[in-house]
């Protein structure tokens, strides 16, 4: 993991949350595509795109890569790479349902403004 760092001689790691909503809905998902929740995880990462420069992406991953930093919530394992924790460390990976809506959503303290539709953002 190589995120962690040293801290007065404590390792402390970056956090992301994941809500047990968000954790229920994923873990069902990937049970539905036949993997194995123990090992298999969601791929949490932020790639180029959108109006605002940045977007979310998530995924299904066997397992994860070896530079990973891994969280578990809710049973629900999250694989995040280093350069993506550099944008959603603190992040809140949460699930909602609505009239209007309905999915995952990142509650992310980084961000300094986002687009219009929600879609992309900027740190």
């Amino acid at each position: 993991m190589s995120t962690d760092s040293v801290d007065g001689g404590q390792q402390t790691q970056p956090e992301i949350e994941v809500t047990e909503e968000a954790a229920t809905q994923a873990l069902s998902l990937l049970e539905g595509e036949g993997m194995d929740a123990g090992e298999a995880g969601l791929r949490l990462f932020v790639q180029q795109g959108g109006c605002a420069g940045l977007s979310y992406g998530m995924r299904f991953d066997d397992a994860p890569d070896e530079d990973d930093t891994i969280y578990e919530h809710h049973d629900l394992r999250v694989f995040v790479d280093p350069a993506s924790m550099n944008y959603i460390e603190g992040s809140v990976l949460d699930y909602e349902s609505g009239l209007q809506a309905e999915g995952f959503h990142v509650e992310n303290p980084n961000v300094v403004s986002e687009c219009g539709c929600g879609e992309s953002f900027r740190t």
